[in-house]
């Protein structure tokens, strides 16, 4: 058999989209771990181990856990790298680079647009160009706009000095927008619990971030359209499922976790009426996305914990800042089921029908997906001896890249921490995309085989 030569393995892997993307996301973490073991990077000005150091880099790049306070251990320097890495992170590897190298050169090769399509969720090759510029643009118009706003508030409201107020609202913003769930307080957001003006601006910029580049560009697309008195085209079936569906979700993750911790004295039980509504919202949003917390997660409720796990499993928008099955993953399933129930040999959803690959789709991220966390779960509990429900707050937590956690990450042995980390990872790249990169190859059957059914049920 022949061999096939080294030139020709290493075209092969650069020209897959999943398999760049992959090795981009790992050699950015590499990298941010290296800056931040430096003793530069540390207030202290000591060197930071190896593993915290790769722990907050992936977690910084997934937009997932943390187990150092990140304004307590980091000094300036290390500060400044987490938030590059929260950045690169967010928009994503290749989408960066694409848009860079598109500046420089004016155009785009065919290889690079379908490593952008693979990252931004573009419908096709020809669109990649305007894509990525609008990622970027709308990108930093929000993360300003919320910096801006965060600005104000850090500097008239609490007294902060102005260079440390724009630092502060640059960070949240920044955080807030790529889903990173990341503060420079060791509280997180905690001390501003009953601030609008801190917890609504990171709300909003997280609920950007989460929908996806493909709905925020439509939306804008049809905001510019409407200004010209241009007609707009109808609304696509993604845009209005992500919006159907995220805005219930966030309705219902609402409601659940303010009946739910409304009484309890650890959370919610001392705040004013309209603070606890406005923490139930912020909750519910940064549970599916960023995971900013408010107050102690490891004092809810155990059923308020569990409801939270569900909406950190479903996540946000596709290619998006947020991680997670996806809101039109847990949509398709559920329209699968209800065709089901009823007979029906398609699924409709809106008006339209949804091929079968897409729901074999859905149906595969979200099996892979369960996998992973019970795979995780079953290493932390054998490892250690936390409760189910720590466990399960954690690597649904790390899955989702969402951040929320109920104490125990800085606590865990280092076998724990590097599954976390593996979760993470795997939950930001989206469990199609880490397979597909794995393959070793990829073949389609030319052949038919005989049809039989088995047994359901």
């Amino acid at each position: 058999m022949a061999t096939v030569p080294p030139r020709t393995r290493w075209s092969r892997l650069v020209t897959h989209p999943a398999k760049v993307v992959v090795l981009s996301f790992a050699l950015v973490i590499a990298v941010g771990t290296f800056l931040l073991a430096l003793p530069v990077a540390t207030r202290s000005g000591r060197a930071t181990d190896v593993l915290t150091a790769l722990f907050t880099a992936t977690g910084a790049v997934t937009g997932g856990l943390t187990i150092v306070g990140t304004g307590s251990w980091f000094g300036p320097f290390g500060e400044w790298v987490v938030l590059v890495l929260i950045q690169v992170g967010g928009l994503g590897i290749m989408t960066l680079a694409s848009v860079l190298g598109l500046l420089v050169s004016g155009r785009l090769r065919l290889p690079m647009q379908l490593t952008a399509q693979e990252e931004t969720g573009s419908p096709g090759a020809g669109d990649v160009r305007s894509v990525l510029l609008g990622v970027a643009g709308t990108t930093f118009v929000i993360e300003l706009l919320t910096g801006a706003v965060l600005f104000l508030r850090f500097w008239l409201g609490y007294g902060q000095g102005a260079g440390e107020a724009a630092f502060y609202g640059c960070f949240h913003s920044v955080s807030a927008f790529n889903n990173a769930g990341f503060g420079l307080r060791d509280d997180n957001l905690a001390g501003y619990a009953d601030d609008p003006w801190v917890l609504v601006p990171v709300a909003v910029a997280c609920i950007l971030g989460g929908l996806g580049f493909p709905v925020l560009l439509e939306l804008l697309r049809r905001g510019l359209a409407r200004r010209h008195g241009v007609r707009a085209r109808r609304w696509s079936l993604h845009t209005r499922l992500t919006l159907i569906t995220y805005g219930i979700l966030l309705a219902a993750g609402s409601v659940y976790i303010c009946l739910l911790e409304w009484g309890n004295p650890a959370t919610f039980g001392a705040m004013s009426w309209g603070d606890k509504v406005l923490n139930g919202f912020f909750l519910s949003t940064s549970a599916r996305t960023a995971g900013f917390t408010s107050v102690d997660i490891g004092a809810m409720e155990p059923a308020t914990l569990l409801g939270i796990s569900v909406l950190m499993f479903i996540g946000a928008g596709s290619a998006g800042t947020a991680g997670g099955i996806k809101v039109t993953t847990f949509a398709l399933l559920g329209a699968a089921i209800v065709a089901e129930v009823r007979g029906d040999s398609r699924v409709n959803v809106l008006g339209r029908r949804v091929p079968s690959s897409a729901v074999r789709q859905a149906l595969t991220v979200a099996l892979l997906g369960i996998g992973l966390v019970l795979a995780g779960m079953l290493v932390l509990l054998t490892v250690t001896e936390e409760s189910v429900e720590a466990v399960l707050v954690e690597t649904v937590s790390a899955f989702g890249t969402v951040g929320f956690t109920t104490g125990i990450t800085g606590s865990l042995p280092a076998v724990c921490q590097l599954t976390v980390m593996v979760l993470m990872f795997a939950g930001r790249l989206g469990p199609i995309t880490l397979a597909s990169a794995l393959a070793l190859r990829e073949h389609g059957r030319r052949y038919e085989l005989p049809e039989e059914r088995p047994v359901i049920g």
